[in-house]
């Protein structure tokens, strides 16, 4: 390999391991508590019909948020996005780690779940733009591979760090590799411009509808997975 591939391999694999992370992070905390409810509702006085909440929020909210997040791209470009996704990702994260009552709590891992949301997609679409021919069959098995384990390895880690420390480490421990990617992000990935444009021309009633429906059908399967 040359010191030009050299180069631009470098230019293609960093960005992309970096938003690996991000999409990692999104993808862990749907499960992340799931070991942990009921010292979650434990710890802030909830009642038990409101604790599977502390995962249907986030659920309901990533839900919603995933299929905007091609038409904010476009708007907000790849950059900005993803950085503000992590951004308000880790905020949010510490916000539910200091939550006060069920309800805060509720609120906080609806805004994790909506702010974060748009990292999902974006490593998809980014690894087709980083890779070509052969090396987009296996970026795709990475992003595969992460979508698949993520969410496995949430109540492995989730049990672990709460016998170990706490349950607020479940949130806190997001605040490391976000606040990484968050700074790295501006650097690293340059793929398209933002057009604000967008805004004006955006059917709102359709997105409306979309976020109801959506919301409505993740709320019942939630209900479902948690035996409520």
């Amino acid at each position: 390999m040359t010191d030009s591939a050299s180069e631009n391999w470098l230019k293609s694999i960093i960005p992309f391991i970096v938003m690996c992370f991000g999409g990692f992070m999104a993808l862990l905390d749907i499960q992340i508590v799931a070991s942990s409810l009921q010292n979650i509702g434990g710890g802030l006085s909830a009642a038990q019909d409101e604790i599977s909440w502390v995962q249907t929020a986030y659920l309901i909210a990533e839900i919603i948020v995933i299929p905007l997040s091609g038409w904010l791209t476009r708007v907000f470009s790849t950059r900005w996005l993803f950085t503000t996704s992590a951004a308000g990702f880790t905020a949010t994260s510490i916000l539910c780690g200091i939550a006060w009552d069920i309800h805060s709590m509720i609120l906080f891992r609806a805004l994790q779940g909506a702010l974060g949301a748009s990292m999902i997609p974006i490593v998809f679409t980014s690894s087709l733009y980083y890779f070509q021919g052969p090396r987009r069959v296996y970026s795709a098995a990475v992003v595969g591979t992460i979508a698949s384990v993520a969410p496995t390895l949430g109540p492995i880690i989730d049990g672990w760090i709460t016998d170990t420390l706490n349950w607020h480490w479940l949130f806190y421990v997001n605040l490391a590799p976000g606040i990484a990617v968050t700074l790295l992000v501006p650097f690293l990935v340059d793929i398209d411009k933002p057009d604000l444009r967008l805004l004006k021309d955006a059917d709102y009633p359709g997105i409306i509808l979309m976020a109801i429906s959506l919301g409505t059908q993740a709320e019942r399967n939630g209900a479902c997975q948690c035996g409520c």
